[in-house]
């Protein structure tokens, strides 16, 4: 492949935004293509490259977790939108949150000026000359994806996506809520509203019977078990919130109190805040009736109301190796959440590692990409061969992802044996294949 070839990224999500930046940072030239804002998505609000469209929350920052582990990993080989992310952070106890609007707009300023990148905004309705990247994600539009259908055949590989409410801090009532963090660890920076049994009975009962936009019947529709709509738990079983996303548990040791409900920050200032474990698709007079029972929130502005969207991904194993190629169609690669890797870090160390596939095929680089011992090794391999005969589905980063251990361990250290061994795996295979930080340019810093 001509390593002065212009690569076409299709899709300025979180993935396509970091595989440009790494490929611009080897001055690699590329075009990145973006539909919005000429023409949106049912979730989507702005123009602005990696935009959130979920939670703005990346989860925990701790290095004894997988995303923990995963992060350290991004930051190690360079991510620029994990730097982002840390600039623009919001405190959230051990977990890194941010601003989302600034988080977005710093990613879009940095794609704008850089020269090594020419942004295109429109649709795009048939794939390009290779070398291509789609990571167009799992809000693919049905033009594209109809051209998508030709090559993966989805065989309806799909789940249903929710939002959380986000409301305005000036309608915070703080005398009927307290500030903590689980099990005090880090700053109290979440906002707590207490809910005694009887407000936890009151609320459940109508999530359990609230109508949705979505008029299916629940065992018909498909939801992503890591974040599943409020209701859809609801109706799982009485303790299963109680012991889930509203678990008092760490946060308070007052009897009387069945479960919290959270709220984070969801900008730098602190004006907004989203309610945490509480993605929904209800319709927005139930959101509404729902929220102002929490205590505290009895005056609350919704700025922007929970949403129900459809996101599609294809059957990896079927179609990609872990370099995130196509097998069988040489000089195109498929990155982001479309390939079933769930999660924000989780798309951007996708995008990352199909930068460095394209950029090794461009330079002739013999690459096989990251050891599986590594958080970011271990994702590759689970697009490339999923688990076992199971059907395959979207995953997080997790240890179970992981190779085991070649040493028996207590089950107290195991987490920190996995971080040490990632780490140890991912600092000799930099070493032995210095190009991946040293061909980046250096005299120059986009970011």
């Amino acid at each position: 492949m001509d390593e002065g070839a212009v690569v076409n990224i299709i899709g300025g999500g979180l993935s396509g935004s970091e595989c440009s930046l790494q490929l611009a940072s080897r001055r690699i030239k590329v075009k990145l293509y973006e539909m919005r804002p000429i023409k949106s998505t049912e979730a989507h609000k702005s123009g602005y490259f990696a935009e959130l469209v979920c939670s703005n929350s990346f989860r925990s920052d701790e290095t004894t977790t997988a995303v923990g582990i995963l992060k350290q990993e991004l930051r190690t080989l360079g991510s620029y939108l994990l730097k982002v992310a840390d600039e623009t952070r919001v405190p959230a106890g051990l977990s890194l949150a941010v601003s989302r609007d600034d988080f977005a707009k710093k990613v879009t300023e940095e794609i704008k000026s850089n020269p090594y990148i020419e942004i295109v905004i429109r649709e795009v309705e048939k794939l390009p000359q290779p070398p291509v990247v789609v990571a167009t994600g799992p809000l693919t539009s049905e033009t594209f994806y109809k051209e998508l259908e030709n090559i993966f055949k989805f065989y309806g590989l799909y789940y249903y996506d929710a939002t959380s409410p986000i409301i305005s801090a000036d309608s915070i009532d703080f005398n009927k809520v307290f500030m903590a963090s689980r099990y005090n660890k880090g700053t109290p920076d979440f906002i707590n509203c207490p809910l005694n049994r009887a407000k936890y009975l009151e609320i459940l009962n109508i999530l359990r019977e609230a109508p949705t936009f979505l008029k299916h019947n629940f065992d018909d529709v498909r939801f992503f078990e890591g974040c599943l709509p409020v209701e859809v738990m609801a109706k799982r079983g009485i303790d299963t919130l109680k012991f889930g996303p509203w678990k008092p548990v760490g946060l308070t040791e007052n009897s009387e109190i069945e479960a919290v409900i959270q709220l984070r920050k969801d900008d730098l200032y602190g004006k907004t805040f989203n309610i945490v474990g509480f993605q929904t698709q209800l319709l927005h007079n139930y959101q509404k009736k729902i929220i102002n029972l929490i205590p505290g929130l009895e005056n609350a502005e919704i700025l922007r109301y929970g949403s129900l969207h459809k996101n599609i991904y294809i059957n990896s194993p079927r179609f990609l190796n872990r370099k995130f190629e196509i097998k069988e169609k040489r000089g195109f690669w498929v990155s982001g959440q479309i390939t079933g890797v769930e999660g924000y870090v989780e798309s951007i160390a996708s995008g990352l590692a199909t930068a460095l596939s394209v950029y090794a095929r461009l330079k002739n680089i013999e690459w096989d990409g990251f050891p599986s011992e590594t958080m970011i090794g271990a994702l590759s391999v689970y697009i490339e061969k999923g688990i076992g005969e199971l059907i395959f589905q979207p995953s997080n980063i997790q240890f179970g992802l992981v190779p085991p251990l070649a040493s028996r361990t207590k089950k107290s250290d195991k987490k920190l044996r996995y971080k040490e061994r990632a780490e140890e795996s991912l600092k000799k295979f930099i070493e032995d294949n210095p190009w991946i930080l040293n061909d980046k340019i250096t005299c120059q810093n986009f970011i």
